[in-house]
C-alpha cells in the first residue's frame, strides 16, 4: 500500500485518492448535502486532489482514457474563474413587502440567454467565497441593458444582504459568473401553458412570461394562452406577481397576451388592508467606473471562440507533448540506463494540459474582454449622483390605487381565493386544448401531486415538465 514504484503504478497515490474520495462521497448523501451544504460544497474541492493523484497512480496511459472529459472541464472552470474575478454593475433593487429581492444589473446588449436561466452572484460585503444561483428573471429582447435576478430571503447570507440593501448604501460590490440555462424555449410550442408555483417557485415563470410578452410582437406568431397557478402562504407574497411587470417596459404589452392568474392564499381567510403591510421599495445605486456590465464571456461569437480554444489549446497540448517526449524523455530511456520514472510522465502531461489551456484561454479572453469594453461604453448608462429610493404600494391590497395601465391589467387578469388551496386536477382535465404545456416549481409534493395527474393517463394532452432548484 505504501510503494511508490519507478516503473508501474503508485500504490500509495491510489490510496491517498481512495482516502480523498471518501468525504467527497459521504458529504454527497441527500440527508448530509441538505443539512450541511457548505460542507458539502467546500469539500468537493478536493476533486482537484483526487484528480492529481489519481493520473499518478494509473498513470499517463490511463489518463489519455479520460483526458477529453477533463480537457473541457478545465476549460470551461477556468473561464468561468475569469468572468467571476469582474465586479458588476448593479444599477438598482425592488424590495417586495414578502421579502423577495429583485437585483438589476447591467448587461450588454449581445449577451443572449432563455428563460429560466441561472446566475450565479458573490457579494464580497457578506462573504468572500460564497456563490449563490438565482433565477434570473429579466428576458434578453425585452431589456437589452439589463438582467435581474429574484432572491427569495429564507437563509443567512439572503437575510444579510436585504439588511444591507435596507442600509441606505450608495452602492454595493458585486461579482456574478453566468447566466446558465436552456439552450432553447421549447415551452412555446404548446397551445397552452399551465404555469403550477407554490411560494418563490414563481420566479422562474416571471422569465416566461416576459418572452411571450416579445414573442407576440412578431407576425404571424400563435400565443399560447397561460393559465398561471400560484399558491402562496400570506397575501404579503401576492407581491411577487409584480415582478412580472419589468421596472421599464411597454405598458400595454401584459395586456395583449392571454393571461390568467389565479392565486390561493391559504393562511387567510379575507383581503388585509394595505396599511398592515411595508411598501415595495425601488433603490437605484451609484455606477462605478470599475464595474462592468455582465457579458458574454467569449463575445457574441462565443462559440466560435470556445471550438478555437478547444482545438488550439489540444493542438498546443499534443506538439508540446511530442517535444517534450522526443527530446527529454526518450534520451533517458534509450541512451542511458536509466528508465524514466511511471509518475513523472503522468506529471508531464497534467501540467502541460494546464499551461495550454491557460495561455490559449487567457488570450482569448483578455481579447473578447476588449471587444466587450467597446460595446459596453457604447451602453447608456445611468448618472446618478446620489442614491435614490422609491416606494409604491402593492395593488394587491384593499385600498391600493393602481397607478398605471400594466398594473391594472395585471390586477384585471388575476383572480385570489383566500382560504384555500388550488384543485389541480379539477383544473387540468378541464382543458380542452390539444396540447397543454404544464409546468411546476416550487415543494416536492405539489411537484409531485401536478406530475401524477398528468401521467394518469386521464388526459392525453397535458406534457408535465418540473423546475427544480432543490439540492
Amino acid at each position: 500500500m505504501v510503494e511508490w514504484s519507478k516503473t508501474w503504478v503508485s500504490n500509495v497515490a491510489g490510496v491517498i485518492a481512495i482516502v480523498i474520495a471518501m468525504p467527497m462521497w459521504v458529504t454527497s448523501l441527500p440527508q448530509f448535502r441538505r443539512m450541511k451544504f457548505e460542507l458539502f460544497f467546500y469539500t468537493h474541492h478536493l476533486y482537484l486532489l483526487y484528480i492529481f493523484f489519481y493520473v499518478l497512480h494509473v498513470g499517463d496511459a490511463y489518463f489519455c482514457m479520460i483526458l477529453p472529459g477533463i480537457f473541457l472541464f478545465l476549460i470551461d472552470r477556468y473561464l468561468r474563474f475569469l468572468q467571476s474575478r469582474q465586479r458588476t454593475a448593479l444599477l438598482s433593487a425592488r424590495i417586495l413587502p414578502c421579502g423577495l429581492l429583485e437585483l438589476n444589473f447591467s448587461k450588454t446588449p449581445g449577451l443572449y440567454y432563455n428563460p429560466t436561466s441561472i446566475l450565479f452572484v458573490n457579494v464580497p460585503r457578506i462573504s468572500k467565497l460564497q456563490w449563490h444561483p438565482f433565477t434570473v428573471s429579466s428576458n434578453c429582447n425585452m431589456e437589452t441593458d439589463e438582467l435581474s435576478v429574484v432572491i427569495k430571503c429564507q437563509g443567512s447570507w439572503s437575510d444579510k444582504l436585504y439588511k444591507e440593501l435596507g442600509s441606505s448604501l450608495d452602492r454595493l460590490e458585486v461579482s456574478t459568473e453566468g447566466p446558465y440555462g436552456p439552450t432553447s424555449s421549447h415551452f412555446l410550442r404548446h397551445e397552452c401553458l399551465v404555469l403550477v408555483s407554490g411560494g418563490s417557485g414563481i420566479t422562474p415563470f416571471i422569465s416566461i412570461i416576459r418572452e411571450i410578452i416579445f414573442q407576440i410582437q412578431k407576425p404571424n406568431f400563435k400565443v399560447p394562452r397561460v393559465i398561471m397557478i400560484c399558491a402562496f402562504k400570506n397575501s404579503a407574497d401576492l407581491a411577487m406577481l409584480d415582478l412580472l411587470l419589468p421596472i421599464s417596459g411597454t405598458p400595454q404589452q401584459i395586456s395583449q397576451i392571454q393571461l390568467q392568474i389565479e392565486a390561493y392564499i391559504s393562511r387567510e381567510e379575507e383581503q388585509p388592508m394595505t396599511e398592515t403591510h411595508k411598501p415595495l421599495q425601488t433603490i437605484w445605486f451609484k455606477p462605478s467606473p470599475l464595474d462592468s456590465p455582465i457579458s458574454a464571456t467569449l463575445g457574441p461569437n462565443n462559440w466560435l471562440w470556445l471550438g478555437a480554444i478547444i482545438s488550439s489549446s489540444f493542438l498546443m497540448f499534443l506538439l508540446l507533448l511530442g517535444i517534450v517526449t522526443r527530446y527529454y524523455i526518450y534520451p533517458i530511456d534509450h541512451n542511458t540506463e536509466q528508465i524514466y520514472h511511471f509518475s513523472y510522465r503522468a506529471l508531464w502531461d497534467i501540467f502541460l494540459v494546464c499551461v495550454c489551456i491557460f495561455i490559449v484561454a487567457s488570450v482569448v479572453f483578455m481579447w473578447c474582454k476588449k471587444q466587450n469594453a467597446r460595446e459596453a461604453n457604447r451602453i447608456q448608462k445611468r448618472e446618478i449622483s446620489t442614491p435614490v429610493t422609491s416606494q409604491g404600494v402593492s395593488p394587491w391590497f384593499s385600498g391600493a390605487e393602481l397607478e398605471s395601465l400594466p398594473h391594472q391589467s395585471l390586477v384585471q387578469a388575476t383572480k385570489v381565493h383566500f382560504g384555500s388551496r388550488p384543485d389541480f386536477k379539477k383544473t387540468l382535465l378541464d382543458l380542452r386544448e390539444s396540447d397543454v404545456g404544464v409546468l411546476a416549481c416550487g415543494p416536492r409534493k405539489m411537484r409531485h401531486d401536478v406530475a401524477k395527474i398528468c401521467a394518469s393517463g386521464l388526459a392525453q394532452n397535458l406534457h408535465f415538465e418540473s423546475i427544480s432548484f432543490t439540492l
